[in-house]
């Protein structure tokens, strides 16, 4: 399966950081499936690389369908980065793209308009750094 979220409107917010290389974690809250937390193996590129992304979907549908669609999505989400960055291609208009594979070689990718994710400020980072790290603790010992 390949799910492009941002066309279905099934992505609400969420947080990514990738400050320890080698590693995404975060937290992406989905229609029907509520808050999901995410281990990905790889790292952001471009101008993102490193740092901590948050974005907000302004065109999220809390949608019934959503949980029907997405009955075999893993939770939590384990996976490896494929592309994830804010200028994804050079024939595009940079926007925020995040791209992964799942575990279980699901493809799966959130494209979103750039005002939609930005770098976190200090005091956004320190909000999710806890949720940071105890993703880091639970989750490194289920990577494949």
């Amino acid at each position: 399966m390949a799910e492009k979220f941002a066309n279905a409107r099934w992505v609400k917010e969420g947080f990514l950081d990738n400050r320890i290389v080698g590693s995404v974690v975060g937290q992406i809250t989905f229609a029907g499936l509520e808050t999901v937390d995410v281990y990905l193996v790889g790292d952001f590129v471009g101008e993102i690389a490193g740092k901590v992304v948050g974005f907000q979907n302004p065109r999220f549908l809390d949608d019934p369908q959503a949980g029907e669609s997405l009955y075999d999505f893993s939770i939590p989400q384990l996976g490896k980065v494929s592309l994830m960055s804010f200028d994804p291609h050079p024939l595009l208009e940079p926007h925020p793209y995040f791209e992964w594979f799942s575990a279980d070689q699901q493809h799966y990718r959130i494209e979103l308009q750039p005002d939609e994710a930005w770098l976190m400020s200090d005091d956004q980072r320190d909000v999710v750094e806890g949720q940071a790290q105890r993703i880091r603790q639970e989750l490194s010992p289920l990577l494949p």
